[in-house]
């Protein structure tokens, strides 16, 4: 199975560069490397805008305190219309970062603690938030494992085009009372703190615990606690021209409804530039800020798999530099915070268009970045040069034999899989086949690496050791639908 998975420091040096005219504005330099990294990351952010359905894209670097710019596409299709650095986008789930960080302050100023019942800041009682004794703390809410829904139940709807339409019309009648009317009939159906899952109705309740804190409207607390302070520009308010606003369009091209809903501005209703959110990205870099260190601070899981801060999801590079990220999407916009605090770099990728892939690919554009800037770390060097070698039959041996050399080689579980999915794509089976396992002898406590390895025997006409892997994935998690699917589909029971 597939696993898809922000105070300046320093002053700001900027370099736009526009797709259209090709022109790039920069400081002087003597530095061939800048030059370098310039050339390959406009080379990159073409390639991207190049792709089918993608429109516009803007791209912010910070490193070492200095900052640069490049711009691709539109903001408008069929217009010759280039974004800039001011242009604004929806920067979607990032936003949830904006609420986690107001409640950290509010942590370190001892007005809350991480531990608290969500119910000590709610009007009523609210015997339904929790399960078996076992309430909802605030930390739940940044973490993921609510066990609140995605989204309000009365939202719920077909698949279709007309979707995104009917609710931001919806939404925008969607009052706060409404949002509390619906959480008072939510049924949790696991305790707390177990189980990661997306939910918009958490990050939109810590925004209105966070009013109850302050006492002061959660936009309020935004524009004078974040925007303010980091000198970003608010866009709350009817002061922004038009012509500054990208306009988002989905997987087909069709323009989306803006979504600038209140009743979800907590999860998902910021929007902001390049240069705005970059700003962010400076200062959660910070890491000497304790409300920054707060924030990143491990919340749930662990970074082999998947591992949450306060809304932030931590990584290890594949040579064990620490990674600090959030991606965005609404119905027309795809957005990247990624946070690199060991190598003091940030970077912040926006996107006028949005369908399933689209935050995946601006994921591996920033990693390609990383790469630009950084080239590949000597350790996957080496690990593909020995592979060549040696071939991928003996990949466990590989591994092992480069780590002794490269102990900072890191290979996540999320990586190692993504790897044998792309040589599956490449049609190299007995290569992939060889990273599952290897994935399984890495994590053989990952239910996921079971499950890819038996989708891959299946795919290779190997039921006996399909069933027997799916069978091992489910032990391991007892919810994996799609081993229950498979083991039923070919009347096997799920027992050894």
């Amino acid at each position: 199975m597939r696993i898809h998975s922000l105070l300046i420091a320093g002053c700001f040096v900027t370099l736009t560069m526009d797709l259209v005219s090709g022109q790039v504005s920069s400081p002087p330099t003597n530095s061939s490397q800048n030059i370098i990294s310039k050339t390959a990351i406009q080379q990159l952010g073409r390639a991207f805008i190049q792709e089918k359905a993608h429109v516009g894209l803007s791209i912010g670097v910070i490193q070492n305190g200095k900052t640069a710019f490049y711009n691709f596409g539109t903001t408008q299709k069929g217009k010759d219309q280039p974004p800039t650095e001011h242009t604004i986008y929806e920067i979607g789930s990032i936003s949830k970062t904006f609420g986690s960080l107001l409640l950290a302050k509010a942590v370190t100023e001892k007005k809350a603690n991480l531990d608290d019942d969500i119910r000590k800041y709610l009007d009523g009682d609210y015997s339904n938030l929790a399960y078996q004794g076992k309430p909802i703390k605030l930390v739940h809410l940044t973490n993921w494992t609510s066990e609140l829904p995605d989204n309000p139940g009365r939202f719920k709807r077909a698949n279709s085009d007309s979707i995104p339409f009917l609710i931001v019309n919806e939404l925008s009648h969607y009052t706060k009372a409404d949002f509390f009317n619906d959480l008072d009939a939510v049924t949790l159906k696991a305790a707390p703190g177990q189980n990661p899952r997306h939910s918009n109705v958490a990050a939109q309740l810590v925004g209105y615990i966070l009013e109850k804190i302050y006492q002061m409207p959660y936009q309020e607390l935004i524009r004078t606690e974040i925007e303010q302070p980091l000198g970003m520009h608010s866009t709350f308010g009817s002061e922004t021209p038009a012509d500054s606003f990208a306009i988002g369009y989905d997987g087909k091209g069709i323009q989306m409804p803006a979504f600038t809903i209140k009743a979800m501005q907590a999860a998902g209703g910021l929007r902001y530039s390049a240069a705005d959110l970059l700003k962010y990205a400076a200062y959660q870099l910070d890491e000497r800020n304790k409300v920054v260190q707060l924030s990143h601070q491990l919340t749930w899981g662990n970074v082999e798999s998947l591992a949450l801060a306060l809304n932030w999801f931590l990584h290890k590079t594949l040579d064990s530099k620490r990674q600090v990220e959030h991606s965005g999407g609404t119905f027309g916009f795809a957005s990247l915070c990624d946070l690199y605090p060991d190598q003091k770099v940030g970077l912040v990728l926006l996107a006028n268009n949005s369908d399933q892939s689209t935050q995946g690919q601006l994921q591996e554009l920033s990693g390609n970045i990383m790469n630009v800037l950084y080239g590949e770390p000597i350790a996957l060097t080496r690990l593909n040069d020995e592979l060549k070698k040696r071939g991928y039959a003996q990949v466990i041996d590989v591994v092992k034999a480069v780590r002794k050399k490269h102990p900072e080689l890191h290979l996540s579980e999320n990586y190692v899989n993504s790897w044998g999915y792309k040589l599956v794509g490449q049609n190299k089976l007995q290569e992939a086949l060889a990273l599952f396992k290897l994935n399984v002898s890495l994590y053989p406590k990952a239910w996921n690496t079971y499950d890819s390895l038996a989708e891959h025997y299946e795919h290779m006409g190997n039921r006996k050791l399909a069933v027997e892997n799916y069978k091992r994935s489910l032990a391991l998690n007892a919810q994996n639908t799609s081993a229950i699917d498979f083991l039923k589909k070919v009347g096997a029971t799920p027992g050894n």
